[in-house]
């Protein structure tokens, strides 16, 4: 796992279009790959098994040949085993990208490329990573201010992006409209999303409003989360957005949208495996686990995790959880207050500091992350808990490591 990582990819350009090959093999060669190009899908399919490239990045609409049967051919030859194959077409058609994908294509993105993202989606592909960004990592209110630059003052949101475009994000509190942001400045389209909920409290689903993709045509969202009693996710979704309380109704979304109420439970959305687990937090709360090809990533606020001298200790719960993290490559945990201030907050629903690490390091997790800040703690504070967190673990001589994600903070698993 890593925030950053350099890799030299070798690529081969099959277009007919001779401005459009010359922009993507600049962009790529800038980034400190190398390309060439090839115009005809008969001489790609007669010269790139020579060539054995990382990467081919495949047209469609191409005279004599076209990209399909080029595909067809070239994912036929066993020398080209190891050879990603990367789809850059005009055809903005559902049917075609699911058809590439079928036959093989590892991604698919649309024409007109967006210089300033293109190659960083290719290497996401080719890398075969979670690209996971922080974009709310408060808790309760959002912080504006002097205090909160270096962490952030927008309140939970998550996401992952898949190789394939999949995109997940967990919770919508206000950190998702910086998100949305984000999705908007790449000129996304045709976004194939899901929006796991951990629970309706405010700060975990107040902006989900504010998320610009939900208003336009052509993208698909699922929301999912559990039932409170007989509510459903979809009424307690439309209920914020009752006019009441928000002049924007559910009925004003121009993206399709469906609603799904979890459980305990596994899911599976194609080769990417989500379990759900209940939390210790008032009401019903759910914590998520992301497996996906041997890496795995748990989302678990809010959560209390009481002293083993309370009352309310149970320590049933701390070995399910403990058993339900374990071996994970990301933690991402509420971790609201200092010992000293749990002790005066005890039952709210939160964890302080030492029991995370506890938690953590019971769990061998590989990379915690504090998350769900108490608001009233400065960056300063939040700094003291990182260093008294990565104190604890050393003392526990664990090979758990701890880190505190910033606000925008991107890395990929």
């Amino acid at each position: 796992m890593s925030d950053t990582e350099s890799v030299s990819y070798n690529f081969v350009i099959v277009e007919d279009d001779h401005a459009m090959a010359s922009l993507m093999m600049k962009l790529l060669t800038k980034a400190g790959h190398t390309a060439q190009h090839i115009d005809s899908g008969s001489e790609a399919i007669e010269k790139i098994p020579a060539i054995k490239p990382d990467c081919v990045l495949l047209d469609l609409m191409m005279p004599e040949v076209d990209g399909f049967t080029v595909l067809h051919e070239l994912k036929l030859d066993d020398r080209l085993a190891n050879t990603s194959f990367i789809v850059v077409s005009a055809k903005a058609y559902d049917f075609d990208r699911k058809q590439v994908l079928r036959q093989g294509a590892d991604g698919f993105l649309n024409k007109p490329i967006n210089p300033s993202t293109f190659t960083e989606r290719l290497e996401r592909i080719l890398g075969d990573h979670m690209s996971v960004g922080f974009w709310g990592c408060r808790g309760t209110l959002p912080v504006p201010g002097e205090q909160s630059l270096k962490y952030g003052g927008n309140t939970s949101c998550v996401s992952i992006e898949f190789p394939n475009d999949q995109l997940f994000v967990f919770d919508a509190g206000t950190g998702i409209k910086r998100l949305s942001d984000y999705l908007l400045s790449q000129k996304r389209q045709k976004i194939e999303g899901k929006i796991f909920i951990s629970h309706p409290h405010w700060d975990h689903i107040n902006a989900l409003p504010f998320f610009a993709p939900l208003y336009m045509q052509g993208n698909e969202f699922e929301v999912l989360g559990a039932k409170h009693g007989e509510l459903t996710m979809r009424e307690i979704v439309s209920a914020q957005m009752d006019g009441v309380y928000f002049p924007i109704t559910l009925n004003e979304f121009a993206a399709r949208i469906y609603f799904h109420d979890l459980y305990e439970e596994t899911l599976n959305v194609g080769n990417i495996e989500i379990k759900t687990m209940l939390l210790s937090h008032p009401g019903v709360c759910l914590g998520y686990r992301v497996n996906y090809k041997g890496r795995s990533l748990c989302y678990i606020t809010d959560n209390e995790l009481y002293f083993e001298d309370n009352l309310y200790y149970n320590p049933q719960y701390e070995n399910n959880l403990a058993d339900f993290i374990r071996g994970s490559d990301v933690l991402i945990i509420d971790s609201s207050f200092t010992d000293e201030e749990y002790k005066a907050k005890i039952g709210w629903g939160h964890s302080c500091i030492s029991r995370v690490v506890d938690i953590a390091h019971k769990g061998e997790v590989k990379n915690l992350y504090l998350f769900h800040h108490e608001p009233n703690q400065t960056d300063g504070d939040i700094d003291v808990k990182l260093v008294t967190a990565q104190d604890l673990l050393k003392e526990l001589d664990s090979d758990t490591i701890c880190h505190c994600p910033k606000e925008g903070d991107v890395l990929m698993v």
